[in-house]
């Protein structure tokens, strides 16, 4: 019995689905697989295909025609953290923080369009030519993030950043390193006793994942709020939770909602805690005087190199916002956020938080902070594995006020 030419066969089954699909536009799910299986049998009765490859066959036709093509398999395959798709034919994706192009394409850059328009129609986003860059997620939270041409100059460009199933937890945290039972023990009092902390580190440093983690500190009585421009956060130990997410401008220049509107409006909602996803520009005013306002225990993250950069960073966002003198803004700064947390893939691709510190106040010209763990690599280290943790630095905590109002102790 001769073989199948496995790629004629896949592009013959699926054009006969397609014209069935043509005469019958409400089949379901389960009429097009079953379809797809008798021809994909009837075919293997001519010419001889592995079991296994019948299986696989299915599945590739089933997916081109009614999910997300050759993006479904790497979607549900748990190992890959991160889809980057550079036009058609270049798909890379990450696995334990290592980054490798894999064969697998797209048929045409028709075909990747498509797919595109599939994964933010569901979400409300609108991406053409006229508006080619759009942020938006998958229906599990996942990040993606598309650009098309001409922006684009080799193809439509699709990135993905995935969220797991299931939430991450501290002890998860502590397990892989990434932060030591002592400093874990003293973010949950700090989360407890309702101090503001802000998160930030590069891109892909873990600091959404922090913020997740931290939230599950939050107490279930609490009422919050989460403010983002792609919903991805996943809280499911708070009941009373808004989750709200911004509005792109429509085709007609109307309709749109930024950060900015959602904070003002969180404000009328009764939160205990804000949690703004992730601050990038003038909506940092507004995420500061919230936090100003009796909203503590407020939570935000931010791009940033270091603890002192992201400090110099929310200047400038502010400075954009409103014209206010850096005294002013600085002050403002300092009164607002208590802990900053710095978090870094470093070389092994490992993430780590680097350093925790408290921002003890503004003088002499600066925000003070207070360093009260620092990140330590041991002699131990090599260039492909880093070795160390967190330690403290044996500073003490200054700003106890909060701690004494929850009656909690921290001990350093």
């Amino acid at each position: 019995m001769p073989t199948v030419d496995k790629s004629l066969l896949i592009s013959s089954i699926k054009k006969q689905v397609r014209e069935s699909l043509d005469f019958n536009q409400d089949m379901s799910d389960e009429d097009i697989l079953e379809i797809i299986t008798e021809l994909v049998l009837e075919y293997s009765s001519s010419s001889y295909i592995k079991p296994m490859e019948k299986s696989a066959i299915i599945g590739i036709i089933f997916n081109s025609l009614r999910r997300l093509d050759v993006l479904q398999p790497l979607l549900e395959d748990e190992n890959i953290t991160e889809i980057m798709i550079n036009g058609p034919g270049d798909i890379f994706i990450e696995i334990d923080g290592h980054v490798s192009k894999i064969s697998t394409s797209f048929e045409s850059k028709n075909k990747l369009e498509d797919v595109i328009q599939s994964i933010v129609s569901k979400v409300n986003r609108t991406v053409n030519e006229a508006n080619p860059i759009v942020d938006a997620r998958l229906l599990d939270g996942s990040r993606v993030s598309v650009v098309l041409p001409p922006i684009a100059l080799n193809g439509p460009i699709l990135t993905i950043r995935k969220f797991g199933n299931k939430s991450l937890t501290m002890q998860k945290l502590m397990d892989w390193g990434t932060i030591t039972k002592e400093a874990a023990e003293f973010l949950d009092t700090m989360i407890k006793a309702k101090y503001n902390i802000f998160i930030c580190g590069g891109t892909g440093s873990g600091k959404t994942t922090m913020l997740n983690v931290l939230a599950q500190a939050i107490p279930k009585e609490e009422r919050i709020i989460t403010i983002e421009d792609s919903a991805e956060l996943r809280i499911d130990n708070i009941d009373n939770i808004v989750r709200l997410e911004t509005r792109n401008i429509n085709t007609e220049g109307k309709g749109e909602i930024t950060i900015r509107d959602l904070i003002r409006a969180s404000l009328r909602m009764r939160p205990e805690r804000i949690i703004v996803g992730e601050v990038r520009g003038a909506e940092a005013l507004d995420m500061l005087q919230a936090m100003n306002t009796g909203h503590d225990g407020s939570i935000s993250t931010g791009h940033g190199n270091s603890n002192m950069d992201m400090l110099s960073r929310l200047e400038t966002m502010v400075l954009s916002a409103a014209t206010l003198p850096l005294e002013a803004i600085q002050k403002q700064i300092a009164s607002a956020i208590d802990i900053m947390i710095h978090l870094s893939r470093i070389r092994d691709k490992s993430r780590k938080i680097m350093e925790i510190s408290e921002i003890t106040g503004y003088e002499k010209g600066q925000i003070s902070l207070n360093p009260l763990f620092i990140f330590e690599e041991a002699q131990s280290s090599s260039t492909e594995k880093v070795v160390g943790g967190l330690k403290a630095t044996g500073n003490q905590l200054q700003k106890v006020q909060k701690l004494r109002m929850s009656g909690l102790k921290v001990e350093l």
